[in-house]
This record gives C-alpha cells, sequence and structure tokens, in this order.
C-alpha cells in the first residue's frame, strides 16, 4: 500500500520515515520551495511537561487522550529518533519543568528527508487524491495570523490546507480554533527574518510592564513560565516595559524596533507572533481523523492537545507522526 504524506515538517516526515520502516511505500509532498516545516526555524527543543499532573493544569481543557498519548510515549519517541542518528546538542530541557532534549533543526531535518525517502517540493496535495493520507501541513498559522493582524513566526506555507481538506470530507474540528502558541517580537518596522525568529523573541514578559499603544496598563497579575499567554494579551501591538535594558530589548532596537526611553523605563514596542496553531482536526489516540475514512494527522493539524495553555508542538509532531504510521500499517 501507497501512503501519501501531506507536509514535510517533523510530524510529515517523522510519519514516512517509520511507514518506511514498516514495510510501505511512501510520496512526501511539500507545498513549500524546502523541506523541514517550522521546525526548520525552530530552536527545536523537544520537550513534554516533567509531570502529567502539571500538563493537565496548564492545559486544562485539552484532550486528555491525546495529551497522555504525548506525555507516556514521547521518552520512546525521542530513543527512535535517535535510533536514526539524530544527535542531541543538549541532553535535557535545561528547565526544571519539563524533560526532553534539543537538536539541531538543520542536521535533524536533513536526517528525516533521507529517512523519509525524499519529499516532492513545491506539490501540494491534490484535491482529488485518493487515501490513505497523511495529513500534516502545520495548522493554519498563516490564516490565523492574517485575520487577527498578528505577525507570522511560521514557515510561510501553513495556512491550513489541511484542515480544509478534511473538513470538506467531513472531519470533525476541536476547540481551541482562535488559540495559537506564540512570541512577543519587535514590533513594525523591525525586520525579521526566518533566521530571527528564535534571537528576536523578547523573552522578559514576566518582568515587564505591558501597556496598549495608548498607554494604558494592562499588566496581568500572573505570567507563566512559557509567556505564551502574553502573547494572548498583547495582540497586534503593544508596550513592554522594564527597568533596564537585556540582550534581546538590543537585538530589537538593532533590528530596527522602536524602543524608546520613559518616564516607567526602557519601553520596547511588541507584537505578537503566531507560531503554530492550537485548535484543528479532531483525531483519536492512533491519530486517525474523526469523521472521515483513510485519513490520518500528524502534528499541529490535529487540535486539541494544549488548548487553554501551551505544550510542545514537536512532541506533538513526533508522537502523533508515529502514532498515525503505526495506525496505517496495522491496517
Amino acid at each position: 500500500m501507497k501512503v501519501t504524506v501531506a507536509g514535510a515538517g517533523m510530524a510529515g516526515l517523522v510519519a514516512a520515515a517509520r511507514l518506511r520502516e514498516l514495510g510501505h511505500a511512501v510520496r512526501v509532498l511539500e507545498k513549500g520551495t524546502r523541506a523541514g516545516g517550522s521546525m526548520l526555524l525552530s530552536s527545536c527543543v523537544v520537550w513534554r511537561h516533567l509531570e502529567w499532573e502539571r500538563f493537565r493544569a496548564e492545559c486544562p481543557i485539552g484532550d486528555e487522550r491525546l495529551q497522555r498519548l504525548i506525555w507516556e510515549r514521547l521518552d520512546e519517541a525521542l530513543g527512535w529518533l535517535e535510533s536514526l542518528g539524530a544527535e542531541p546538542v543538549w541532553g535535557d530541557t535545561e528547565n526544571p519543568l519539563t524533560t526532553g532534549r534539543r537538536y539541531d533543526p538543520r542536521a535533524l531535518t536533513r536526517l528525516l528527508v533521507e529517512a523519509a525517502g525524499g519529499a516532492e517540493l513545491e506539490t501540494p496535495l491534490a484535491e482529488d487524491a485518493e487515501p490513505p493520507f497523511v495529513l500534516a501541513t502545520g495548522g493554519f498559522a498563516g490564516r490565523l495570523a492574517r485575520e487577527r493582524g498578528l505577525l507570522l513566526r511560521a514557515n510561510p506555507w501553513s495556512e491550513g490546507d489541511g484542515l480544509d481538506f478534511a473538513v470538506a470530507r467531513g472531519a470533525a474540528t476541536t476547540a481551541g480554533m482562535d488559540e495559537f502558541y506564540g512570541r512577543a517580537m519587535p514590533a513594525p518596522p523591525a525586520r525579521i527574518r526566518e533566521e530571527d525568529f528564535v534571537p528576536l523573541a523578547q523573552l522578559y514578559g514576566r518582568d515587564a510592564r505591558v501597556f496598549t499603544d495608548d498607554w494604558r496598563e494592562i499588566t496581568p497579575l500572573q505570567v507563566a513560565w512559557h509567556e505564551n499567554d502574553h502573547a494572548q494579551l498583547i495582540g497586534p501591538s503593544a508596550w513592554y516595559v522594564v527597568a533596564a535594558t537585556n540582550d534581546r530589548i538590543e537585538a530589537a532596537r538593532a533590528a530596527g524596533g522602536t524602543v524608546l526611553q520613559r518616564d516607567e523605563g526602557i519601553a520596547v514596542h511588541v507584537a505578537a507572533a503566531v507560531t503554530h496553531t492550537i485548535g484543528g482536526l479532531q483525531v483519536d489516540a492512533q491519530a486517525r481523523v474523526t469523521g472521515a475514512e483513510g485519513l490520518w494527522v500528524a502534528g499541529v493539524d490535529a487540535g486539541g492537545v494544549a488548548t487553554g495553555g501551551y505544550a510542545s508542538g514537536l512532541a506533538q509532531a513526533l508522537v502523533l507522526g508515529l502514532a498515525a504510521a503505526e495506525s496505517i500499517a496495522a491496517g
């Protein structure tokens, strides 16, 4: 049986590599001009919450079945990745609340492309294609960013192709379709290239007061360790105000961002940038799409894992990629 995989980011490449291990022919289609998806643009930390109870507490309205699958299987999945030859840059996350690995994204992309048997670039999934499919198109970050006037901190091709393809065939969607994982970035006119997505993230929100553009203070009482809640808060633009500068602020200034000295302190004009969406297609623990025959989903095309909070999109990609491949192979 030949399986078509739509998307050559981590999720699609993992699914394709595992399917080939299990004896299946695979065709990997990539809409964009390169493989790697948004993984290639990330810090490439693949992690889970250290404690199950914390995962549930941080994402309390997420799909517990999928959360449990990712939490229980990630360590084994990292072992599988390293059995292919992936070499960690960090042996753990350096965060006491999480555990996982960090990889070099370019090296990992090359490794997975080879294991997947290559990818056909600039080749979107045809509307009349025949199943079975693994949909791994990276969610709809570009669409959501555009609709809400936010920046995009992801590859430019994740527009919801997998979502639309599945919904047209009867697939159900999850809650949280308006939620995203993102970062505060320097607001325009700052120049943000893809290679700047990690170093220009303004990750000091816990030390900042937050103001709207008309200088109304909206500083929250608490800020989560991951600061994803700040990205939801600031929207298209806001101001971070801190007592003293730091490396991130100086990087924003060097990129052409607006940094001002005010009575309140050093003010940095910031904007929320979408990395990936949190809502998406409803799937079961075998990564099968609810309501549509012959469709499996890997990565953030699947919704509901981190609804209401924050979890690792790359962990979701890795585990669901394996789950989809193994479900297809099991028949």
